[in-house]
């Protein structure tokens, strides 16, 4: 595959949140509020949250979050079958497009330096 560079989209979306932040700010500091609310360990940790928000990432079909969780994911020492588990997960409640979005992330992982088996 290897047709979308993951690392550039989230390097170029990272620019522009950073015009965002400075342009919309009271915007930005409410969603980063709600970022760090979520993050934090709870019932679930971060690693499974990420999963579960890789898995929404796949069904609404955004590369941006794509490159954005699975460079988390590699990053929080996700395995790759944990990734692929997930991607199954994805695939059966999104059928087709899933599909398709989960080969895409493969794809991802891989830029960002996950397992390749």
């Amino acid at each position: 595959m290897g047709t979308t560079p993951y690392p550039e989209i989230t390097k170029a979306i990272s620019k522009q949140v950073g015009v965002l932040t400075k342009e919309i700010p009271e915007t930005m500091a409410g969603f980063r509020k709600m970022v760090d609310g979520v993050e934090q360990d709870g019932a679930l940790d971060k690693k499974t949250k990420e999963l579960i928000a890789m898995g929404i990432a796949i069904a609404l079909r955004c590369d941006g979050c794509i490159g954005f969780h699975s460079r988390n994911l590699v990053q929080l020492g996700a395995t790759r079958q944990e990734y692929e588990e997930m991607l199954g997960i994805a695939i059966y409640m999104g059928g087709g497009p899933s599909l398709m979005y989960s080969a895409q992330a493969m794809d991802a992982w891989e830029q960002f330096g996950g397992s390749k088996s």
